[in-house]
């Protein structure tokens, strides 16, 4: 049997958003610059504090984080690069937990960041990946869409669900998000305009989509010790997992890594699914949602569907389910899309979420999933924060 060191005594704090914009012509190491500014300033130490540094980009490129070291002036001790991302938050907060325990590195800075303009996107696609350069792209598949349009055509044909299921998601993330004054999307979504949108790639609709857009998400990570010392609010790792490449002999990807390991997740914070006051899943489509409802135990696997018919998954709901729109409504900032439901928890439960608060939280799960290659995505994560008393 496995036995796992905790996460004892490891704290998270200081929440950045570089404000989202739709286009830019700044690259992404001015939005990583912007987000580490914001970290010092609020932080209240100096930038020479930061003696580790996680970096996750599409954009940055040719650069890796240790280019961003040069370009930003800082000269840490401990350094990750990790182009994972969706599932780029969690895994930085992995990895940096372990640097701060082992001693490694004091205050790590974790950052990601995109830019965005007219044809940024199509760029990137074309490069994402040798299946997307060889495999995909060359005869007409232009992204995700397709991919997503499969697995979710799949998902309701084997567990009967409908547009309306996903429409429930993408509807109550858009509550959401009009009270988060970071969002890209400022006006009220409907049932029936969620159904009523223009196809992108059947059954994958408008509304199902996220919005490429520029901007930065960034977090500390440190002991608790010095969390309290600095007079910052702050919020404890109660438990972490990753997983690659899981069922890859699925034919047709209806689960996710989260399932092989969720026991774990839940035994490291002595918790169950129902101890968990909100969930922040990583929403590029809203059949990804569903899927975490299931493999993090929230549901049985095919009771998503049913799930999300009983529950209110706003952030006064029964279930709040991406409180701060998700990417889904807040938009989509590239790799910074992974990092958002963790800037979004610590926020959650440090009382600093404003409007769209989840009364007297106490535990939030943060999930991540990233990488799509042909036929699947090959990153996933999830982490339980918690108040510290």
């Amino acid at each position: 049997m496995r036995r796992r060191l905790g996460y004892e005594g490891v704290a998270v704090t200081a929440p950045v958003t570089v404000p989202y914009v739709r286009y830019s012509t700044h690259g992404a190491h001015w939005f990583i610059g912007q987000a580490l500014r914001s970290l010092v300033k609020t932080a209240g130490i100096a930038k020479d504090d930061i003696d580790g540094l996680t970096v996750s980009s599409f954009s940055l490129v040719p650069d890796t984080a240790v280019g961003v070291t040069q370009h930003m002036g800082l000269s840490p001790r401990w350094l990750d690069h990790i182009p994972t991302g969706g599932a780029s938050g969690v895994m930085s907060l992995r990895r940096a937990a372990r640097a701060v325990q082992a001693g490694d590195a004091d205050i790590v800075a974790c950052v990601a960041a995109d830019t965005n303009h007219v044809d940024s996107f199509r760029a990137t696609l074309g490069s994402f990946s040798d299946f997307a350069r060889d495999a995909t792209y060359p005869y007409g598949s232009g992204g995700p869409n397709s991919i997503f349009a499969f697995v979710t055509a799949n998902f309701m044909r084997r567990y009967g669900a409908t547009r309306e299921d996903f429409g429930r998601i993408a509807v109550a993330q858009r509550a959401n998000a009009l009270k988060n004054p970071n969002a890209l999307f400022k006006k009220p979504l409907s049932m029936e305009e969620y159904i009523a949108a223009r196809p992108i790639s059947e059954p994958i609709h408008l509304f199902d989509c996220v919005m490429p857009c520029a901007g930065a998400e960034a977090f500390l990570v440190m002991r608790e010790e010095r969390a309290r010392d600095l007079g910052l609010p702050y919020v404890l790792v109660r438990g972490a997992i990753e997983r690659h490449n899981a069922f890859a002999d699925d034919p047709v990807m209806e689960r996710g890594g989260w399932l092989m390991d969720r026991d774990d997740l839940y035994a490291q914070a002595g918790a169950t699914p129902a101890d968990v006051d909100f969930l922040q899943p990583y929403d590029d489509y809203p059949v990804i949602v569903m899927l975490q409802l299931e493999d993090l135990g929230f549901c049985g696997k095919g009771e998503g569907p049913a799930f999300v018919r009983t529950q209110r998954l706003t952030h006064d709901g029964d279930l709040p389910v991406n409180t701060s729109g998700g990417q889904l409504s807040a938009g989509q900032a590239g790799a910074a899309g992974g990092f958002l439901g963790m800037t979004e928890a610590i926020r959650q439960l440090t009382g600093q979420a404003g409007a769209r608060s989840v009364p007297a939280a106490r535990l939030g799960l943060v999930s991540g999933f990233g990488m799509v290659t042909f036929d699947r995505c090959l990153c996933t994560g999830a982490v339980l924060l918690g108040s510290p008393s």
